[in-house]
């Protein structure tokens, strides 16, 4: 399918799926978003504490970029997996700003060697912050009670309602340990059952610039 990259209304870049009209984040603000989103309502959570996270939809590395930069801010010890079914082209990483839009460059050689380092491998990024992609459907994933905070940044469901299904948000449940939290920019009412259907407890959540809710799911 065709990509570009587009800038969006906070001056961070994403990448836009020309065929569905589809970004890999917010128009109204790819940054503004996952700091709302993915900091805001889910890490900082976990002040405090060490946290693993699973990353659903690790695409533009932006989440993972955001959440080293805060547990640098926070001495906070992080293990962090991203999964990504299709992984972004090298052109495209380095056709992204956010390095620069978050006043971050000696932290530069970070967000490159995400991109840059092995699927299917940890890696430390610093002594409290590991790293593992996995090249994977998200269908495929069978983690049991291994992560305390799910990064959900699948693409939306007009165009990927089966990323969104029962299925997969039973595999969410199961891979969270007990209390674990869900977090997504989402908030359907579809979306909200199928969550509710496998256990979790599900909240409504003001959401990112640009969008009135979000949802936010506990186990439990």
């Amino acid at each position: 399918m065709e990509r570009e990259i587009i800038k969006t209304r906070d001056g961070s870049t994403t990448i836009h799926i020309k065929d569905w009209d589809e970004c890999y984040h917010s128009r109204f603000g790819a940054i503004q978003e996952a700091q709302h989103v993915f900091i805001k309502n889910g890490l900082s959570l976990f002040e405090n504490a060490p946290v693993s996270i699973l990353e659903i939809g690790f695409g533009t590395g932006l989440n993972a970029f955001i959440t080293f930069l805060e547990s640098q801010k926070l001495n906070q010890k992080i293990d962090y997996v991203g999964v990504e079914a299709y992984p972004i082209s090298a052109e495209e990483v380095v056709s992204l700003n956010y390095v620069s839009e978050l006043n971050a460059e000696m932290e530069r050689s970070i967000f490159e060697k995400m991109h840059e380092c092995n699927w299917e491998e940890q890696i430390a990024l610093s002594d409290d912050f590991t790293l593992s992609k996995r090249n994977q459907f998200f269908a495929a994933i069978n983690d049991f009670e291994k992560f305390d905070l799910i990064y959900f940044d699948a693409f939306g469901y007009d165009v990927q309602p089966e990323l969104w299904s029962t299925e997969i948000f039973k595999k969410m449940y199961e891979a969270l340990k007990s209390s674990g939290v869900l977090v997504t920019y989402a908030a359907r009412g579809v979306i909200k059952r199928s969550m509710k259907e496998v256990g979790f407890t599900v909240e409504k959540l003001q959401g990112a610039p640009g969008k009135r809710e979000m949802f936010r799911a506990r186990k439990g």
